[in-house]
């Protein structure tokens, strides 16, 4: 018998948590159960669209219960505070409504094997009043608040009261902030159609500040340098070697003293694990709070642990890390599964080996640029355009599949077809 718990609902714990769900749905000796802190789910790479209001995340979003009852595996909706690795349980948080009424008591959960999965958060690198007066599109419910201001914005913009630009910083030029910047652009177009004909993209004021030299520093140089002309092309203001030392509510303060004024204000600089993991249940973490791991996804102190995903610092045979991207949480997804139905039948694990099949970055419906690798390509191919648009929604798709199969997946498109026609291109509500 063997009791499985998946801490964390994000993509790579979720596609586990389905496909062991599968693997022991009739196997009454084995238990699958998933713990996430929220009831739903939605693809972390769409929050920039829930943002700008391009995705309703009502109609995208996953109820992780209903998806445990088709997929036989159980969920429990809760917080982890600890793990007590010598009774072999986890302890999850009391649950309480928005009241402050008890829900639920705390909890204990035993395992035999333990998978943490559950992600990452921003980093403000403890840079002063970034905690208060940013916006950090790591959850929905942030995406929902960007949103909210956004269109109030909108609102005091297009009823003259003075205001005459809205302006948005956002702070690191990674996927998200690029993604961010350029749907932005393409949300204050499309308010056009919805009674706003008054606004264009001059007045949309949008700061994307980097520290580094280039924007997308992960990606390489010939992507970068095609998403920022693309970005200045559709009026992004775009700031790279610009280190941001303070934010207040009217603006963000540079190193070199400058003040880029902004009504919002969003970070996108860094990832790091939430604070509580730091040292938790005296297994070995670093210093933004990841699991160090084994080749194997196996904690480094404890190996009925295993970690995937943007939680994980696992390296690899070139020294590099693994980085926290949705392909890796994917793959280790997959690697996970094969490693602890090896350790269930008592044979021996192999080592996870990330695979880069190439990144790709959404410019909204401007413009898609990236790169692929792998055998099609022969080493690395950059895309853009109508190509690199639907190899990015394919990624997505691969998601859904993973959790739905080939079947769901292509109804769901064909209701997203359908929605496109039904639907405002905008969520207004």
């Amino acid at each position: 018998m063997a009791r499985i718990i998946i801490v964390g609902g994000g993509a790579g714990g979720l596609e586990l948590a389905t496909k062991l769900g599968r693997k022991f749905r009739r196997d009454s000796k084995n238990s699958v159960t998933l713990v996430d802190r929220k009831a739903s789910h939605l693809w972390k790479p769409l929050l920039h669209e829930v943002a700008t209001g391009s995705l309703d995340a009502g109609v995208d979003a996953l109820s992780y219960r209903a998806h445990a009852k088709n997929h036989g595996f159980d969920f429990q909706m809760g917080s982890l505070s600890d793990i007590d690795r010598e009774r072999k349980v986890i302890v999850l948080d009391e649950l309480k409504d928005t009241s402050g009424e008890l829900l639920i008591p705390v909890r204990e959960l035993e395992y035999d094997f333990l998978v943490m999965a559950i992600g990452s958060t921003s980093n403000d690198f403890n840079t002063p009043g970034v905690r208060e007066n940013c916006i950090f599109l790591d959850s929905p419910e942030q995406a929902h608040r960007f949103r909210e201001e956004m269109n109030n914005q909108f609102l005091k913009l297009h009823a003259n009261s003075g205001q005459e630009s809205v302006d948005i910083a956002i702070v690191g030029a990674g996927a998200t902030g690029v993604e961010l910047s350029a749907e932005l652009h393409n949300a204050i177009k499309e308010l056009r159609n919805y009674g706003f004909g008054d606004l264009d993209s001059s007045k949309l004021n949008v700061n994307l500040v980097e520290a580094g030299e280039r924007i997308l520093p992960a990606l390489p140089t010939r992507i970068s340098s095609s998403a920022h002309q693309e970005l200045t092309k559709i009026g992004v203001n775009v700031r790279t070697a610009t280190m941001v030392t303070q934010a207040e509510p009217d603006g963000l303060t540079t190193k070199d003293g400058d003040k880029i004024p902004a009504q919002i204000m969003v970070w996108a600089a860094g990832i790091k694990a939430p604070d509580f993991i730091k040292d938790i249940a005296g297994l070995e973490t670093n210093r933004i709070n990841q699991l160090v791991v084994k080749e194997t996804l196996q904690t480094t102190r404890d190996e009925q642990i295993f970690v995937i995903g943007d939680l994980a610092q696992c390296t690899q045979k070139d020294g590099k890390f693994v980085p926290p991207r949705a392909q890796a949480a994917h793959q280790m997804a997959s690697h996970a599964y094969k490693n602890i139905m090896a350790m269930m039948n008592n044979k021996p694990l192999t080592n996870y080996t990330y695979n880069d099949r190439g990144s790709l970055v959404s410019l909204s419906r401007f413009s898609t640029v990236g790169s692929l690798m792998g055998n099609l390509t022969k080493g690395s191919m950059m895309i853009e355009g109508r190509i690199a648009r639907v190899a990015y929604i394919s990624l997505y798709r691969m998601h859904q599949m993973a959790l739905h199969g080939t079947f769901k997946t292509a109804l769901m498109m064909l209701v997203g077809r359908i929605n496109r026609v039904l639907r405002p291109n905008l969520k207004l509500h």
